[in-house]
């Protein structure tokens, strides 16, 4: 496939289904802008919203605070994500506990990067858990929670081959998980194939297409590069010159998206994942674009603080 072409019938937005990714801020003015995006993106009622976790924890209170504060503020219903890297088991367990006593009921369960970041040797604590798989495994074993695990249609760096890949996806479903959301991708054939493998093997859970509005080409190009994410010629050439040129550039980013996702409504997909970078603009104009239009927020949601 060359590229995606932009299409939609009237009632498309209906048979859509999003939610959105953020990180937790790490400054007074992150998390302002965070809570900015927040409040913009909860009348668009998105089906859950994720908070990352560091690994070892690194970002631990910050996610606990993130989350606490979606639940006691929002109409959101959040997930929060767990990684088992450069924790022990009893530690892992302990924020799992932490988080459902503060009413979670949904997670993503990932392995998580090294430390020192994507491309460095993974190696497990050596009381943890070793794996994605286990993680989950340890999930569903201290209560009935709502697991998502990450899947990759261009395999995991670390993976030698699909097969293996995809064995490792299958753990994670026979130890509890109940969807997978996808690693980031610019070609909707590439996402085709990888379900249709897992298919094969036996997974038949969601897999939810995880999508990247572009908010930045360069940035994104070079972390691709290291992810394992193939670019594009077509996609180059469409942010070819706009170094210079953010407001373009935001426009071509939201059409670009809302092409992919259009695409793939098209192959019988439903459900997105947004990886928003905790901005709202991309967001807001693609979910636009697909026909998700604002709902109205309780207004006791909408201002907690107004008394």
């Amino acid at each position: 496939m060359s590229q995606f072409r932009l299409s939609r019938r009237p009632d498309i937005g209906e048979k859509i289904r999003v939610s959105f990714e953020f990180f937790p801020p790490k400054t007074d003015d992150m998390e302002r802008k965070l809570w900015e995006t927040v409040q913009r993106l909860e009348p668009l009622a998105p089906q859950f919203v994720s908070v990352t976790y560091g690994a070892g924890g690194s970002t631990r209170e910050r996610t606990e605070r993130t989350v606490r504060r979606i639940l006691n503020e929002t109409s959101l219903t959040p997930t929060a994500h767990m990684t088992c890297v450069d924790a022990p088991r009893s530690e892992v367990d302990a924020v799992i506990r932490a988080f459902a006593d503060m009413g979670v009921r949904r997670f993503v369960a990932l392995r998580g990067d090294p430390a020192e970041g994507v491309g460095a040797a993974y190696r497990p604590h050596p009381d943890g858990y070793a794996n994605g798989a286990e993680l989950v495994a340890a999930m569903r074993a201290i209560g009935d929670f709502d697991i998502s695990v990450s899947a990759y249609p261009e395999k995991h760096p670390e993976s030698p081959d699909f097969a293996t890949d995809i064995d490792m996806l299958k753990r994670k479903v026979d130890n509890g998980a109940t969807r997978a959301i996808t690693q980031f991708f610019f070609d909707n054939d590439v996402y085709e194939r990888y379900v249709e493998r897992a298919r094969r093997a036996g997974i038949y859970i969601p897999i939810v297409p995880g999508v990247l509005p572009v908010h930045n080409f360069k940035q994104v190009a070079n972390f691709t590069s290291r992810c394992g994410t193939h670019v594009p010629a077509w996609l180059a050439e469409r942010f070819e010159g706009l170094d210079n040129d953010p407001q373009t550039h935001a426009l071509v980013a939201s059409a670009v998206a809302a092409e992919q996702v259009l695409d793939l409504v098209e192959r019988g997909v439903g459900d997105f994942h947004f990886y928003t970078m905790n901005r709202a603009d991309l967001a807001v104009a693609i979910c636009h674009m697909i026909g998700i239009r604002a709902q109205p927020v309780a207004a006791s949601m909408a201002a907690p603080n107004a008394a």
